[in-house]
């Protein structure tokens, strides 16, 4: 059986990066573009309309920013993954972006290959990030103190915590430990909350820094 398509969803205030990305998606064999959008405002209503797998979101747009767009989109808990699109100048950016949920972010002047290998990896679950954008959300957490909060987990949220830290979805780590997903589900809020972190990504990168990823 071929693989599933992943549908990507298009957010940029400049119509010939969008073009340009378009041009390049489409020839994947395993990507379509389903639509674009020129602002947050526009790429959240469309998000939530054309329920794609996968949003390219540039950060800097004119009215709704791309990082307010994702707050928006967790706030709606729309599934789909947010891929960032930043130049290099605007990595001060990053973080917060990440913080409102975001996958990954990639350079606006990627390789187009790598860029598609980018979607492929946020679609499966990943978390894609430059060591120093790690390294600044990881110091972000050691100043909050977060290290002690891991002696609150109970084993299996410990479990499940660490397959959260090796990308894993909720279906995946119900089948990886025979439970259902409203089960793992609720231990993801509850490593969340005991953590005092407000997302996987987060809790991904608590998990490889205190040593609780597999």
């Amino acid at each position: 059986m071929a693989d599933k398509i992943i549908r990507v969803l298009l957010v940029d205030d400049h119509q010939v990066v969008r073009r340009g990305l378009r041009t390049f998606l489409e020839i994947q064999d395993d990507i379509e573009v389903v639509g674009e959008a020129s602002d947050g405002a526009e790429g959240v209503a469309r998000t939530e309309e054309l329920r794609p797998d996968v949003v390219l979101m540039d950060i800097k747009m004119p009215g709704t920013d791309g990082i307010e767009a994702l707050r928006k989109l967790r706030e709606l808990e729309n599934p789909a993954k947010v891929l960032i699109v930043t130049s290099f100048t605007e990595q001060r950016t990053v973080v917060p972006a990440l913080r409102a949920g975001a996958s990954g972010y990639v350079y606006k002047d990627v390789d187009p290959d790598a860029l598609a290998g980018a979607i492929r990896s946020v679609n499966a679950g990943h978390v894609l990030l430059q060591p120093e954008v790690a390294g600044a959300l990881l110091a972000q957490d050691d100043a909050g103190g977060g290290t002690g909060r891991g002696s609150t987990l109970t084993e299996r949220e410990r479990e499940v915590l660490g397959l959260i830290a090796d990308g894993r979805s909720n279906r995946e780590i119900a089948r990886a430990l025979v439970l259902s997903e409203k089960t793992v589900k609720t231990h993801v809020s509850n490593i969340l909350m005991k953590l005092d972190l407000s997302d996987r990504t987060q809790a991904a990168l608590w998990a490889v820094r205190h040593g609780a990823a597999g």
